[in-house]
């Protein structure tokens, strides 16, 4: 029963037949024809075939190889991006086309242009200065070029610094460089984003005795020829009378010492080597050989031993590689280093060079401001010729302390800093005259030195200079000059020294080095200040100190000038900055003013048995009372900024290659490592 019922109920049996069709056949009966369109078909249904797990596996994978893909990509590409700018930047080393990397890296690049990502800021605008019609601008091939020099100057193996250049050019960072803002400032620092490391392996060698294939000299003209004239004058009275000691007093023929470290002598080392005096800078040379010796019994003060000894040895080593001048560099630093052991480190302001001991002075535990900040070029400086890092260690804690000290004004300093403490003392008085001055000229200047790496000198010295412009600066009466006074507890005074008139020119090598335009603005402004304590005086010659008006007074001048203020010291202030103005802007005028000031040095100063001295009283052409006392800045800084300013070569000195110490001895801005 069972298979006659299952036998009923089974369907019926059906038959089925086989076809063979031809490929043509196929296709024209819509069959695989291995097409795209099939092919699409046919993969989607195998992929409908697996398993919902089968699915979620094959998509993470394809996920994951994404991922690694994008990631892959980022850390590959920016290397090859940057090594393709690397590649066009090599293709545009023709000299004179704009917007070029400079082939010498031991100079600093020309400002840059803001980037384009700055347009929202306005504010932050590059600088753009007028540059002079007669002179190119930019690097040379020359360092340092004395006139009339009739030999070409080789490298200590012959060969030609034009021809490392490329090869040093090759080696540059290959990272885009960072721009650093600040109040309207837009720097683009040097290749390396790295502050300046103390940690020198090896010495440097001079780097200004390695040029050949000289252009053309330019022939000094009739205002230099007196200027060297008026040094071979002061040179010979202190020949004379002096020779070997600190100052010349051209009055009475003899000498005064202060360190008895011969300083008239050392300060004028590199003027006679940049005048071309070679007699002359042969017979000193001789002196410093045989005759200067550091290991004596004698206090000496930490910041004028510095900048006037330390620094004109160094800076006579750069411009004539005699190894004499940098050995003697060397053993005045480490008889230095004795002030710098303080329970604040901040340095002492007096050293005994012969005991290895330090001292304040003796009425009190305070240093001055100005002068434990305005040592660090030359210490700096010291350390990257020799390999040791102790002198620049030493200077370096100095400003990286004082850029922690609470008591500033919007970047302005106090005069004073205790050496036991660390702490700015007698608060509340702000001055850029006198135990203060060169602070502010040396935070510029060291970041200048050292590639533009150092951001913290660069905030500070633009912060000072918007305290100044905030709380320092006003305009006299009637001629509505625009003049730097004093802040001592909230009550300004209109007082000027004229140290102040450093200020122009570290602004405007400011202004040149990249910082807003409005530092050169405010510089011209306040040289033409300067002039006039000059110009609106009797003898045509500045004194210590003026006072300005600041109401309209019938029949007063701009500049007044108590008795206690009106000696001039044979200053070098103004003409350093005309110096500045003249190289930065090619303004005729600012040659003619320090023309000016040259003609009435001699005509008031000037000792006809030699020398020259500063005197008692500016306003007394008749009888200007002379002191008997020629000071060493005078051959040091006051004839060589005349020199450089009635010089139409920008490159002897070159600015752009090397920055002046405080007691205008040049050293070189640093290569990038």
């Amino acid at each position: 029963m069972y298979s006659a019922a299952a036998a009923a109920a089974s369907p019926p049996r059906r038959d089925f037949i086989s076809v063979t069709l031809s490929p043509e056949e196929a296709v024209g009966a819509g069959g695989y024809n291995n097409s795209k369109a099939w092919r699409r078909r046919s993969c989607w249904r195998k992929w409908k075939q697996l398993s919902r797990l089968q699915r979620s596996v094959i998509l993470f994978l394809f996920a994951f190889l994404a991922v690694c893909g994008v990631i892959s990509y980022t850390s590959v590409g920016e290397p090859w991006k940057s090594l393709t700018n690397k590649s066009l930047d090599d293709q545009r080393t023709e000299p004179g086309i704009p917007g070029l990397k400079l082939a010498n890296p031991a100079v600093l690049p020309a400002p840059q242009k803001a980037d384009a990502n700055l347009g929202d800021y306005p504010e932050l605008s590059p600088q753009k200065l007028p540059k002079p019609p007669r002179v190119r601008r930019g690097p040379s091939n020359l360092q340092i070029k004395p006139p009339r020099r009739d030999v070409r100057l080789k490298t200590r193996h012959g060969t030609s610094r034009v021809v490392e250049e490329p090869v040093q050019a090759d080696k540059e960072e290959k990272t885009e460089k960072s721009v650093i803002s600040w109040r309207g400032a837009v720097i683009e620092p040097d290749q390396s984003t790295e502050p300046p490391s103390i940690k020198i392996k090896e010495p440097e060698k001079p780097s200004s005795v390695e040029d050949v294939d000289q252009k053309e000299p330019v022939p000094i003209n009739e205002r230099q020829r007196a200027v060297i004239e008026a040094f071979r004058h002061a040179w010979k009275g202190y020949k004379d009378f002096a020779w070997g000691h600190d100052e010349l007093k051209p009055l009475s023929k003899s000498y005064s010492e202060w360190f008895g470290l011969g300083l008239t002598l050392i300060d004028a080392l590199d003027t006679m080597w940049i005048l071309g005096l070679k007699e002359e800078f042969e017979e000193a040379r001789k002196w410093v050989a045989n005759d200067l010796v550091f290991d004596k019994n004698v206090d000496v003060n930490l910041f004028e031993s510095t900048i006037r000894i330390l620094g004109g040895l160094l800076s006579t080593y750069h411009l004539s590689g005699d190894s004499l001048f940098l050995e003697k560099a060397k053993e005045i630093g480490n008889r230095l280093m004795p002030a710098f052991k303080t329970p604040s480190k901040i340095p002492y302001s007096d050293v005994n060079i012969g005991r290895g001991t330090a001292h304040p002075p003796r009425w009190t535990s305070d240093s001055t401001v100005a002068e434990v900040t305005s040592i660090q070029l030359e210490f700096r400086e010291l350390s990257r010729l020799t390999g040791d890092e102790k002198f620049q260690k030493a200077v370096d804690e100095v400003m990286k302390h004082v850029h922690t000290l609470s008591g500033k004004n919007d970047g302005l300093v106090p005069m004073f800093i205790n050496t036991n403490s660390g702490q700015f003392t007698h608060l509340g008085v702000y001055t850029l005259g006198a135990r203060a001055d060169s602070y502010y000229e040396y935070l510029l200047k060291q970041w200048i030195q050292g590639g533009k790496k150092e951001n913290e000198l660069l905030e500070d010295y633009m912060r000072a200079i918007e305290g100044v412009k905030k709380h320092l600066l006003k305009r006299s009466q009637p001629k509505k000059l625009t003049f730097v006074g004093e802040l001592a507890h909230g009550h300004f005074s209109a007082k000027m020294d004229h140290l102040v008139c450093f200020l122009p020119g570290t602004l405007a090598l400011g202004a040149h080095n990249g910082l807003t335009a409005d530092h050169m603005k405010l510089a011209e402004a306040l040289i033409e200040t300067c002039y006039q304590m000059y110009a609106q005086v009797e003898t045509g010659l500045s004194p210590e100190i003026v006072h300005f008006n600041l109401h309209a007074q019938k029949g007063h001048k701009d500049v007044e000038i108590k008795p206690a203020d009106r000696h001039n010291l044979l200053r070098p202030e103004t003409v350093e900055s005309l110096f500045y103005m003249y190289r930065f802007t090619g303004d005729k005028k600012y040659q003619d003013w320090g023309w000016e000031i040259l003609q009435n040095f001699n005509k008031y100063t000037r000792v006809p048995t030699g020398g020259y001295t500063s005197i008692n009283n500016v306003q007394n052409p008749s009888n200007p009372e002379p002191r008997d006392k020629m000071e060493s800045f005078f051959l040091g800084e006051t004839l060589k900024y005349m020199y450089l300013l009635f010089s139409d070569d920008i490159d002897l000195i070159n600015l752009d290659k090397y920055v002046f110490n405080t007691e205008a001895h040049p050293l070189p801005i640093w290569a990038p490592a």
